[in-house]
């Protein structure tokens, strides 16, 4: 069969050459079309359920809610795990479904399934997250200015510059992150009401009456047609005022006489604070599952710059996380790896073949292989990635090319005067179709078990195995059709086989070792074995990492307080490390902003005590201190180790998320205690719970009595799991 594809492409050279030409041109087009990310995401096919009850507490959430919502879901098709989080007023629902699920059909079958759950009254229906990733988070922006309130910034947010940012193709949500959402409250004087013998019930049904547009149907009068409608809406705290409640002996009793109307905000739940300046609101962009990241974070910059321009004035909309920035700068170190090693390569070819022409058709295999495995990337959905391209190994594509040119040049050399280079190409291709098949295959295999990994593993270096493979494969079928082509097009009739220094370097260094080894066999297969030995004990002593660390030019930090800190405490606190910091690291830091608690979409719910600090950096030439990120995290994090009352974990910001979706976004620790004495067991547990707070990364340690027994609930972050060490025994 090989010698039938040599045979065909040597004598239809015309068709392998257009063919290689539609290759390159298809090649280029996929390119520009492939997908570009930093790391592969991983995220599970999951969904989010979040259901707010503000009334109730985390006991009331877990009965009321949780269990509900997770009973509801129980059963669903390719279900594979469900997590859940229960806290002061919120619950969330993680449903985690098997690889290859359709994420739109998990989601209709979750809806479906939320329809028939009972809540208490006066709850709202449990609502579905955004369809995205854990990688999802494309673009962070802040609203800062020095004039308009925290309320008005929201209501501009929500209003304004959120609809804007959703009409984006690609973005599946924009979240708001700290705040005050704006509210009109009546606080009712309990005393006034029992005066004017009200109930709380009456005030409630009348400000809901006095608030809407109702239609009273048509009248027709003299052929014209006139539609009735009843328009009640509030537009006004004084509309609110004027409310009438009851009447008493024809008196109105209005809102104002047992009330008092003012402008208010919900209750937060969480803040986020900016570069040492204090609150400001937060934009989240979140992509679409499976779209481009990089063209998606070009055209959010885009829409961002247009609605800069109609922002009123003294209002700043100020990007500090672009995903692009970091993609740009990944993409641009692989670009110039592939780039430095296709021309060592090549200048290895040059300087080992000595042959100008055989080096540039060798050359040649390197850009026709990446190029035939961009079309198979693309085709397979495989995203340019450090991970996906960091892993081409030119020599290795370019091994059979370089067999079969050489041969060639060593057959041509030999052959008689007047033989044909048709036919001399031909006998030299093969002579050699075997060990370049088998080479490359044998290659191949050792990818083929990576293809086999399943879930995080699977996710992340699959498309690294699979670019190999493409890539190989196109050397392979390269070296069989298009290379042995060239050979005849390109190579002379006759080439006088040239021997350069460098290989005459090689075997004069070589030489004299084989000849050392074969005359000591015995001593070299001990010498081997004991290296080997050697090899695989200094392997066991070295560290292990999941994935290879990249330096996101950003840094995260997890600050963890004591529980029952309040939100204005953490915003106090949050602000001061931003400050500490700006003033210690003013060449370093460029953007600083803190997230503490929750944001409107729970995606990743925390308590007020937990805060989420991030920081961007500027390039590093311009740098001061710290010759690299870790460095300089190192000299961050003893900076803030002074500062008292909190324990730190650092991290990247794709990194701390990559770990929370490996490992869970929290362990949660159920710690049971048993015995006759309740007053005992209590006093246990209350010993346990001061232990467990001092715990790096312990949150929410609550005492709670089930059934007559004292239960712990701990939740720990998993990043503080593997960092400190801590464990659930």
């Amino acid at each position: 069969m090989l010698a039938h594809v040599i045979d065909w492409s040597l004598r239809n050279r015309f068709i392998v050459i257009v063919a290689a030409l539609l290759i390159v041109a298809s090649g280029v087009w996929s390119l520009v079309r492939l997908p570009i990310d930093a790391f592969p995401d991983t995220t599970p096919v999951l969904v989010q359920i979040n259901a707010v009850a503000p009334a109730l507490g985390p006991v009331e959430i877990e009965q009321q809610l949780t269990l509900p919502i997770e009973r509801s879901i129980s059963g669903l098709p390719n279900l594979a795990e469900v997590r859940s989080v229960s806290k002061n007023g919120f619950c969330q629902v993680t449903a985690i479904f098997r690889d290859g699920t359709d994420l739109f059909r998990a989601r209709q079958v979750v809806a479906e399934r939320l329809d028939a759950v009972q809540l208490p009254d006066g709850v709202d229906r449990p609502e579905l997250g955004p369809i995205s990733t854990g990688l999802g988070e494309v673009v962070h922006y802040i609203l800062t200015s020095p004039v308009h309130s925290l309320s008005e910034l929201t209501t501009l947010q929500d209003w304004v510059i959120k609809p804007q940012l959703e009409s984006v193709p690609g973005v599946a949500e924009v979240n708001t992150w700290g705040g005050q959402r704006r509210q009109y409250q009546v606080l009712v004087d309990p005393a006034r009401l029992i005066k004017h013998d009200l109930e709380l019930d009456r005030v409630t049904e009348a400000l809901r009456t006095n608030n809407l547009v109702v239609g009273g149907g048509q009248i027709v009068t003299g052929g014209e047609l006139q539609v009735v409608r009843g328009e009640s809406l509030i537009t006004t705290i004084d509309d609110i005022r004027d409310i009438v409640i009851a009447a008493h002996d024809g008196v109105p009793v209005r809102v104002r006489d047992i009330a008092e109307v003012r402008e208010g905000h919900e209750i937060r739940r969480g803040a986020v604070t900016a570069n040492g300046r204090g609150e400001v609101v937060h934009g989240l962009v979140f992509m679409l599952m499976g779209e481009n990241s990089h063209a998606l974070a070009r055209r959010i910059q885009e829409r961002i710059d247009e609605i800069r321009r109609t922002l009123p004035p003294q209002v700043e909309l100020t990007v500090v996380y672009e995903r692009s920035e970091l993609v740009d700068q990944v993409i641009g170190t692989v670009r110039n790896n592939l780039l430095e090693g296709a021309l060592l390569v090549i200048a290895v070819l040059f300087i080992f073949l000595g042959n100008l022409r055989a080096g540039l058709i060798v050359a040649l295999a390197i850009p026709l292989s990446m190029l035939f495995a961009f079309n198979a990337m693309l085709r397979f959905g495989i995203a340019a990635s450090l991970l996906s391209l960091g892993a081409i190994d030119f020599g290795l594509v370019v091994d059979s090319s370089v067999i079969m040119v050489e041969n060639c040049i060593r057959r041509l050399g030999a052959a008689p005067a007047g033989a044909s280079r048709l036919e001399v190409v031909r006998d030299a291709a093969l002579e050699v179709r075997r060990p370049t098949m088998f080479g490359e295959l044998i290659i191949m295999i050792v990818y083929l078990p990576i293809l086999l990994l399943e879930g995080i593993e699977g996710k992340l270096f699959r498309p690294m195995a699979l670019t190999v493979i493409f890539a190989l494969s196109a050397s392979l079928l390269f070296s069989l059709t298009l290379i042995p082509v060239l050979c005849s097009l390109g190579l002379p009739r006759r080439v006088k086989e040239h021997v350069g220094v460098a290989t005459r370097a090689a075997q004069a260094v070589f030489r004299p070792i084989l000849q050392l080894a074969l005359a000591n066999r015995g001593p070299t297969l001990v010498l081997a074995i004991g290296a080997m030995i050697a090899g695989g004990l200094l392997a066991m002593r070295l560290g292990a990492e999941f994935v290879p660390r990249l330096s996101e030019m950003a840094i995260s930090i997890n600050a963890v307080r004591l529980s029952g800190v309040s939100l204005e405490e953490s915003v106090r606190y949050s602000t001061q490390i931003e400050k500490t910091l700006l003033e210690e690291f003013p060449d370093e830091i460029r953007d600083i902003w803190s997230r503490t608690g929750t944001a409107d979409v729970a995606n990743d719910p925390m308590g007020v005590e937990v805060t989420d600090i991030f920081i961007t950096l500027k390039p590093r030439e311009q740098w001061k201190r710290g010759r690299t990120q870790a460095e300089l995290t190192a000299e961050i994090e003893a900076t803030l180790r002074e500062l008292p009352g909190m324990n730190l974990a650092f991290s990247q910001p794709i990194e701390m998320r990559m770990n929370e979706m490996i490992a869970g976004v929290r362990a949660d620790l159920g710690v049971k205690l048993f015995g006759d004495d309740l007053d005992v067991l209590k006093t246990k547990a209350i010993e346990i719970r001061d232990v467990l707070r001092q715990v790096p990364g312990a949150t929410d340690v609550v005492v709670q009595q089930v059934t007559g027994m004292p239960v712990l609930d701990v939740h720990i972050h998993r990043q503080a799991i593997s960092r400190y060490g801590v464990s659930a025994d």
